[in-house]
């Protein structure tokens, strides 16, 4: 049970750093500081760590690992929206 606490919340404390990172992004429309392959490393990884959690079956992992692809696919469209406005191409 304790174990399951400090993982949720650990999971929460990640998800809004993350969620937070992806709305600056979005609504400052920039893209300074932020690398492509971010968002494509995090996709890799998530993908494998989703798959990795389920067949060990800790949900835990499973829920925050799929948040985490989640702002991953959220954080490349904000960033390939970014620099397209961007007049700096």
């Amino acid at each position: 049970m304790f174990t399951d606490v400090v993982g949720w919340i650990s999971a929460l404390i990640l998800a809004m750093t993350l969620s937070r990172q992806v709305y600056t992004q979005w609504r400052t429309k920039s893209c300074a500081g932020v690398s492509h392959w971010l968002f494509i490393g995090q996709l890799a990884a998530s993908t494998g760590f989703v798959i990795y959690s389920w067949l060990v079956e800790n949900w835990v992992f499973v829920v925050v690992n799929t948040f985490i692809l989640f702002t991953a696919v959220v954080g490349q469209t904000v960033y390939l929206r970014n620099k397209r406005l961007s007049p700096n191409q």
